[in-house]
């Protein structure tokens, strides 16, 4: 038991139990407390919160409520007009939603924590936008007073503050760490944690995701990789990811940290999942420069967009998608400046802040200097551009995904004077390698690698890939 729980009240509280329940002894109680933190979990539950919820088990209520400031491991469902000195971790915007009754009412949640635990806060109604609320930053010290606790789908404790109850920002001095000292690098994330603050370095691709929910709602997934201080990787989501709070330039091999994620495991181990609450520091240049780029080739999609595939300086292949029509006018070869309005990784995004001119440079690569040897190519996330024969002639075949959808895959085997390589196209995709055959020399630029179906590294057609074939 913490130190400045008062012992005395624990005694009272026992004594009560003991009189509504003669039956029991205080050994048979202390046996039913320590089993009841066994099943609870150990250090998340105190002496005095088990004896709560056995009385509650018991049909018996101990009413007295605890006159003195709790921290979080303290916390038990039922406890009323508690008060806690914890600090920020993050807080989500508000939300509006119906009760059963068909009022209309507001909600914020926020996550705390102190030296020992960590929990979520929701604030309701007229307490979600308690003035200065949206000012408030992760490592913010605060005084939640007056609040009730209640069980979320899990039992978990969950800290609610209604009318009667208040938040206060706090200058006092405290043991409470601080954000710095609660912050794990990605090597030494484990399963199943919570409301985790995670570094690392950003490698590999960065890319915005749009998706359509389990409600047939739309909604978009920040997709990142950290790099661990040990070498280890780890995949991280964001889902229904808030632009406005997304840096407009994440560059590869930056220093990131998030706020407020937790661990979840994939089919490439664990990986980092957050939601809009969770707060992206990354170091490094915030105002995107302008880029110069040769464009390697123009498509468009499904939306009219026109997708170009483009080389800087160091040879780096660039993702850019015109959401501004901006790029009608450009041709495949030629050499443009822009200033996007997003930079994530190696993708770049054109919107109606945009700017596109044409200029003269010679130094920026053709395709036929950024090609890749096929022995060269890595799952790391990089764009390829590759010239090889092709030894087997593209096969289709109907694909049905976990979900039960049929999507047309076409293949093909190619291979330079290195080694061979399946090359293979998805939906749209499919339909590039079709209008070719045995013998021919291509070349295929805007090219991912990734495991196939059979286990082996292969390579993938995107949205942004163009085949030509060589005279």
């Amino acid at each position: 038991m913490l130190s400045h729980i008062n012992l005395s009240e624990f005694e009272s509280l026992l004594g009560k139990l003991l009189e509504q329940k003669p039956d029991l002894s205080r050994s048979d109680i202390q046996e039913m407390i320590e089993k009841k933190k066994q099943k609870i979990g150990a250090g998340y539950l105190t002496d005095q919160g088990a004896l709560f919820l056995i009385a509650s088990d018991l049909g018996v209520s101990l009413s007295e409520p605890l006159k003195v400031e709790m921290s979080l491991k303290d916390l038990y469902v039922g406890a009323k007009e508690i008060t806690l000195e914890t600090r920020v971790m993050n807080i989500y915007p508000a939300k509006e939603f119906s009760r059963k009754d068909g009022s209309q009412s507001l909600l914020r949640t926020m996550t705390v924590y102190d030296s020992d635990s960590r929990a979520k806060v929701k604030l309701w109604d007229e307490k979600a936008n308690l003035p200065g609320i949206e000012n408030l930053k992760p490592g913010d010290l605060v005084r939640i007073i007056k609040a009730y606790v209640k069980s979320d789908i899990t039992g978990s404790p969950i800290i609610n503050v209604g009318s009667g109850s208040n938040v206060e920002t706090s200058e006092a001095p405290t043991s409470i760490p601080s954000l710095d000292s609660i912050t794990d690098d990605v090597s030494v994330i484990k399963e199943n944690q919570q409301n985790l603050v995670v570094s690392g370095i950003l490698d590999g691709n960065v890319r915005l995701v749009e998706f359509i929910n389990f409600k047939g709602r739309p909604g978009k997934a920040l997709h990142l990789r950290l790099k661990g201080k040990d070498g280890t990787h780890a995949r991280v989501v964001l889902w229904n990811a808030d632009e406005k709070s997304i840096p407009k330039m994440i560059k590869t091999g930056a220093k990131a940290r998030f706020i407020g994620v937790r661990t979840k495991s994939g089919q490439q181990g664990l990986e980092l999942h957050g939601d809009e609450g969770t707060v992206i520091e990354i170091e490094g240049e915030k105002e995107i420069q302008p880029l110069i780029v040769r464009i390697l080739s123009l498509t468009k999609n499904d939306s009219g967009n026109v997708l170009i595939l483009a080389a800087q300086k160091d040879k780096k292949i660039l993702n850019i998608t015109d959401l501004a029509s901006i790029s009608t006018n450009l041709k495949v070869g030629e050499v443009i400046e822009c200033v996007p309005t997003k930079i994530y990784g190696n993708t770049v995004t054109l919107q109606g802040d945009s700017f596109i001119r044409k200029i003269d440079d010679e130094r920026l690569p053709t395709l036929s200097d950024i090609r890749t040897r096929i022995r060269d190519v890595k799952q790391d996330d990089s764009i390829y551009c590759i010239e090889a024969i092709i030894l087997k002639v593209p096969e289709k075949r109907e694909i049905q995904t976990k979900t039960g959808e049929v999507v047309l895959l076409c293949e093909m085997l190619i291979e330079d004077e290195t080694s061979q390589i399946w090359l293979k196209g998805w939906r749209n995709q499919a339909r590039l390698l079709e209008q070719f055959t045995l013998g021919e020399i291509i070349t295929v630029a805007g090219v991912i690698a990734k495991t196939g179906l059979e286990g082996r590294t292969e390579l993938f057609l995107t949205p942004f890939s163009s085949i030509i074939k060589k005279n």
